[in-house]
């Protein structure tokens, strides 16, 4: 286990388990919870042994209650803020990793919470599980890719329904939207979740790494670039 202030970091059997741990905060995403994602992110980026990571939250009440606007709306001068920016791309990082990400979602999942899972490739949501980005209701807009990345997973118009009226939804509906593929008890949400890592940390690496590439790559060219994109990625394995 690694030792970090806001979340927690282990490896088990091929297995990273990454722990937003901030329970008392609702796992708010703060200053400090950005450094260190970015480091562990770049540690699992570059640790052959690990070939699956779990994304999940400390406590009972929240995976992710949104960013801690304390912190994200006192606004640094413009120059620090675009090295910071530079310096610390969590987002760039999440969805440069080419090994399967699981987020298993419990309790309030908002504003940064929904855009954390969206790097994921599969979302898994306990029954008590909310979603909403309030951000528009605070005056600003999704700062960690959620116009982009929402869109491209639930749809334009049910991505507008979501960020324009900045209204919650339950588990349910958001599985209906495909924000999320599956929806369980709380109590079984990480056994599930540990059980898809085991099937996936048993497959070839390097085809986890080429499927995920042609759908994510594939999803910003046309058909016909995406089947060449596809043929490329096939003949490496």
């Amino acid at each position: 286990m690694s030792t970090y202030e806001v979340i927690i970091y282990e490896k088990r059997d091929s297995v990273g388990y990454i722990t937003l741990n901030r329970p008392k905060a609702l796992n708010a995403y703060n200053i400090c919870m950005r450094d260190e994602l970015y480091e562990v992110l770049g540690a699992i980026r570059d640790d052959t042994e690990v070939k699956v990571t779990i994304l999940k939250g400390s406590g009972q009440k929240a995976f992710c209650a949104g960013a801690d606007l304390t912190e994200f709306l006192t606004a640094p001068p413009p120059i620090f803020a675009r090295k910071a920016r530079f310096d610390r791309d969590i987002w760039g990082r999440f969805l440069s990793i080419q090994k399967p990400f699981i987020a298993a979602l419990h309790g309030y999942v908002l504003g940064s919470g929904i855009e954390m899972s969206l790097c994921c490739d599969i979302r898994l949501a306990s029954d008590d599980a909310q979603f909403g980005l309030p951000e528009v209701g605070l005056g600003i807009i999704p700062a960690a890719g959620g116009s982009q990345t929402l869109p491209r997973t639930v749809g334009v118009s049910n991505a507008y329904d979501l960020l324009l009226s900045g209204r919650w939804i339950n588990a349910d509906e958001a599985r209906r939207m495909k924000l999320i593929n599956l929806v369980l008890p709380q109590k079984e949400l990480l056994t599930e979740a540990q059980r898809l890592a085991d099937v996936m940390k048993e497959l070839n690496p390097i085809a986890l790494s080429c499927a995920k590439q042609a759908i994510n790559r594939g999803l910003d060219l046309s058909l016909e670039e995406g089947l060449s994109l596809e043929k490329r990625l096939g003949s490496r394995l």
